[in-house]
């Protein structure tokens, strides 16, 4: 058997890493998001401890930033190729970084877009702005309202590429865990 590719994505503060927290306790391999770590890093970097925005506005390199996490996307791709099992959950996928950038307003090149239609995931799982649960921390800079917008663009860019959403409802960590798996005839 194939193994599934399936990206678990939303804007911030939609509940993913706690699903994908849940899903890696119950055995299933998870990839976790790079930009948590890359933002610490990149506030070390800069000695900057003020980004009040989403930080591939707020570092001093965007273009930089996000190649870098375009790369990192790619890598966790390819090495999540080696995963035994049937299927491998990433949280974020390869195309939420030029999903970011369009609403962000930055400018990029096709090398950016490319990455997209080559690594290919077998199923993208939405998860929809959460007023309730919404939060601002130290890597998480967005208003409800941006969080709002970064979920537009997260679905029309991976539609732009090609791929059906399945939109994961609200609920409590174990019933969005079961309609997950449901989805992917693991349950």
């Amino acid at each position: 058997m194939e193994l599934k590719k399936v990206v678990i994505t939303g804007g911030p503060s939609t509940g993913k890493t706690s699903v994908i927290e849940h899903l890696e306790s119950k055995g299933f391999p998870c990839v976790h998001e790079l930009i948590r770590s890359m933002t610490l890093s990149e506030k070390k970097e800069a000695g900057n401890t003020d980004f009040s925005v989403n930080p591939i506005v707020s570092v001093k390199d965007p273009k930089k930033f996000n190649q870098q996490l375009l790369e990192g996307r790619i890598k966790q791709y390819t090495d999540a190729g080696n995963t035994v099992g049937e299927v491998v959950f990433f949280d974020r996928g390869i195309p939420d970084v030029h999903a970011y950038m369009n609403c962000f307003g930055q400018e990029y090149d096709e090398a950016f877009e490319r990455p997209c239609h080559i690594y290919r995931y077998d199923k993208i799982l939405l998860m929809p702005p959460w007023k309730e649960i919404h939060v601002v921390d130290n890597e998480r800079f967005e208003s409800f309202e941006e969080a709002e917008r970064v979920y537009e663009y997260l679905k029309s860019t991976y539609e732009k590429v090609g791929y059906p959403i399945t939109l994961v409802p609200k609920g409590s960590i174990e019933e969005r865990t079961e309609f997950i798996l449901k989805q992917l005839n693991l349950y």
